[in-house]
Parts: structure tokens; sequence; C-alpha cells
């Protein structure tokens, strides 16, 4: 048997009595051409690594294998992995390697090595998590070349936010300093088997340049301080975080303003400053 002599997904689900856990955060997604139109964001992936979180029944990494990718899956849920192996089977050559596992104990880098694609649609209970951890190593560039991910479209607009609006914060600062995001396309409910409540969308992030000298754990205490108190102005919300109203103040930045008027550039002057003490 080879990928095109394989049966429809559905067919897979209920061969295997798959269904989606809500303890796991998962909805499968079933339509073919939406997940090809997933597999083609990260652009041609020939000969390419992908690592994939999650991948259930294993409808996108059909996709991805049928575009040519070499595909490293990691899954926790034990039930999918007979499912798995028969598209392994399938796809032959050792195209496919799951590893039964969570994820978010994986040494990525080690698993997967440098300059892999990451694409997935996460469980909606570790998106957030997964995503801040590999904008947040301390190595950079990261090992991943690019994230294609399925979130839920809340999550997707607080990566790609702008100042000024409800949506910046914490995320936004970090995805937006750390590479360049954009929303690829939003993924209606009824997408999905189940349909969850949400709507969903698909992000791209690729690495940005080396960032200046400013260490990633200052940031993120610097935006959790700032942004755990939004609706107070910054004199208030970083009076408790040593050396930060003075960092304010050389880098001319009025202590009466609040936290979601601040840019990205100026959260990470004021993170330099407290990096260099």
């Amino acid at each position: 048997m080879c990928l095109s002599d394989l049966p429809p997904l559905r067919d897979v689900i209920a061969r295997h009595g798959l269904s989606a856990k809500k303890s796991l955060g998962q909805n499968f997604l079933t339509d073919g051409n939406l997940l090809d139109r997933i597999a083609r964001v990260p652009g041609p992936l020939e000969g390419r690594t992908v690592y994939e979180v999650g991948p259930g029944p294993g409808g996108l990494t059909r996709a991805l294998l049928k575009a040519g990718a070499n595909v490293i899956a990691v899954e926790r849920d034990s039930r999918a992995l007979p499912a798995l192996a028969e598209l392994a089977a399938a796809a032959g050559e050792g195209r496919l390697r799951v590893v039964d596992a969570d994820a978010l104990g994986i040494d990525e880098e080690e698993l997967v090595g440098r300059g892999a694609h990451v694409v997935s649609n996460l469980p909606y209970n570790i998106g957030t998590a997964l995503l801040t951890r590999w904008l947040a190593s301390p190595v950079w560039p990261p090992w991943w070349a690019s994230l294609t991910l399925m979130l839920q479209k809340e999550v997707a607009e607080r990566v790609v936010a702008r100042p000024d609006t409800s949506a910046y914060g914490r995320l936004a600062v970090l995805c937006q300093w750390r590479s360049s995001a954009r929303i690829a396309f939003e993924v209606n409910r009824n997408a999905f088997v189940p349909p969850p409540k949400v709507t969903s969308a698909v992000v791209h992030l690729t690495p940005g340049d080396m960032p200046p000298d400013v260490d990633v754990k200052q940031l993120e205490r610097l935006t959790a301080a700032a942004f755990g108190q939004r609706r107070k102005m910054l004199r208030a919300s970083l009076k408790a975080m040593p050396g930060a109203l003075a960092a304010l103040e050389s880098c001319g930045i009025d202590s009466a303003r609040r936290a979601e008027t601040l840019s990205v550039a100026e959260f990470t002057s004021v993170a330099r400053l407290l990096s260099a003490k």
C-alpha cells in the first residue's frame, strides 16, 4: 500500500474507534483540501524535515508526506498509534517517525535537529505553552526554520496584535520581537470533528534576525509585570520591579503610559537596560 491507496481519513477514524478527547485538547481535521492548504503554508517541503505535534489519526501528516516532507510526529494518545503505524508503512522509506511521548517533555533539537519546519494542528490545551517555549529559546536563531500552527483564533490574533488594541500583550511582544508573524487564514469550526466552540486560524512565523542584547527572561518578567495590571499606569504596574522605572526614564518613556501603548521596540529597549544591570 502507498499513500494514494490509503482509505479516507473518516474511515480510518471509524475503523480504529478514534474520538477526539477533550482532556487532550483534540479536534480532528478531515478535509483533505484544507489539510493540503495548511501543508503549503511553509513553502516547498520536498525532502525537508517537519516536526508535528499531536497528529491524531494523521490527516495533516498525510498532507505533509504528500508534499514530500519527512515527518517526525509526537503523539501522546496511544489510541492513535496503530493508525499512524499504518500511515508510516504506506509512506515507506522511513519517511514518518512516530514518537510516543508528551510534547511538553521533548527536547526538539535533539529529536529533529536544526532547520526543521514545525507544522501542527496544536492541541488547544498546550498550544500557547509550546509557542511561547519555542520563541523563548535562549539560543537564537532557534532550531526551527518556521512555525505553521493551527491555534484558536483568539490566540492567533494575540500573536499579531498591534499596540493600543485589546489583543496586544505579552504574547505579541515576544512573537514580534523574535519573529515575523502573520495569520495565513482562518478555519471554520465546522471543519473539525467534533466542531470546537471557537473559530481557529493558521499562523505562520519565521525567525527574525538575532535580537539585540536583551535577556529573554528579563523581557518576560517585564511584560508579565506591565500587562499583569494593564489598566494601570506603568509607574504603578512596574513599581515592584527593581530598576524598571529608572529604565523607563532612561528610554524617554512616560511612566504615566499604560502597557498596551508601548511598542515592541520600547519594551525591548527597557528590557535591554534591565539586562545590563
